[in-house]
């Protein structure tokens, strides 16, 4: 057989991938037993490891690096950045991989090259990118390189299917008789929030309906300035979208300071489906966002180098709740 994996050798001992990793390299504890399996499946497969792959799951040091680029290193502390992290290390750990966190400074996108050159990367994985940062990856990386957002023709790409799911959230405040709906977007810079945006245009342009839109961080407190901004500039607004659920959470609390009902008076829906969306009062009606499948699936596309598609997008799914 030619052209075997270690999964291929893994199966046919009957160990675990992380198991025939550790007889391979020669990393770790196994007994003579499994010892023998292992080396009787190569051999019978004729298993060649690769080298950058051998040293992805050996323990000197290379490591997978997840490197989310914003504004300040706040952004380390964004619950979407932890979802990720816990993903991606879960991903590693079966692989015996080291997980390291980053802060790619949003006005120095060289700084993802540089990262990209230090002792030891096995792998990394660029959280919020943007098409100049990604344009700095050396040639050397490419292959173990993927991007939870946009990508470029060299950086496989994993996102959630915002358009579609804005789409839905648009559509469904629609269906309930709202025509005059505003929408909070995500930060200006990410690439990736354009679909949403483009997506809620099309809705708006298609049922005769103004299109309102103000900007948006992806932040509760953001939202709540975004409402009093939304009713200001345009009191006959009858609903809210937020491209974020912790924005929805600051525009509901903005609307209460205002007086404004909800969903009496406007209706709002968010979009991620976190875990505080359904404990909200009004609980929060949104979108779903498959953070770890997406996490997951960057993570074995750099650790496992297999071939994937450009772009690879996960559905969402409208939750109707309470609030719209």
């Amino acid at each position: 057989m030619t052209g075997a994996t270690l999964d291929d050798v893994a199966r046919a001992a009957g160990v675990s991938r992380a198991t025939a990793s550790r007889v391979v390299t020669g990393h770790g504890p196994a007994s003579p037993q499994t010892r023998a399996r292992v080396a009787a499946a190569v051999a019978e497969l004729g298993y060649v490891p690769d080298a950058a792959a051998r040293a992805l799951v050996t323990r000197t040091g290379t490591r997978l690096a997840i490197a989310v680029i914003g504004h300040t290193a706040a952004v380390l502390g964004d619950p979407y950045v932890g979802r990720v992290l816990t993903t991606a290390a879960h991903v590693a750990a079966a692989r015996e991989v080291g997980v390291s966190l980053h802060w790619l400074p949003l006005n120095d996108p060289g700084s993802l090259a540089r990262l990209a050159e230090t002792r030891g990367l096995g792998g990394l994985v660029v959280v919020n990118p943007t098409r100049p940062a990604l344009d700095t990856v050396p040639r050397s990386l490419r292959g173990r390189v993927a991007a939870i957002g946009v990508g470029t023709p060299d950086v496989p790409s994993f996102d959630v299917d915002n358009r579609t799911g804005t789409d839905g959230v648009v559509r469904h405040l629609v269906t309930t008789g709202r025509r005059h709906i505003a929408m909070v977007t995500g930060p200006s810079w990410l690439p990736c929030g354009d679909r949403a945006v483009e997506a809620y245009r099309r809705v708006m342009h298609s049922c005769g309906g103004e299109v309102r839109v103000v900007p948006g961080n992806f932040t509760a407190a953001r939202g709540a300035e975004a409402a009093v901004e939304i009713m200001a500039r345009w009191p006959d607004t009858d609903a809210v979208f937020a491209l974020s659920d912790l924005t929805a959470l600051g525009v509901l609390d903005g609307l209460h300071a205002l007086g404004v009902q909800v969903p009496g008076d406007v209706a709002v829906a968010g979009f991620d489906d976190i875990a505080f969306a359904g404990l909200s009062r009004p609980a929060l009606t949104t979108s779903t966002h498959p953070v770890e499948d997406i996490a997951e699936a960057a993570a074995r596309a750099v650790l496992d180098r297999g071939r994937v598609q450009r772009a690879t997008f996960y559905p969402s799914r409208l939750v109707v709740r309470e609030s719209a």
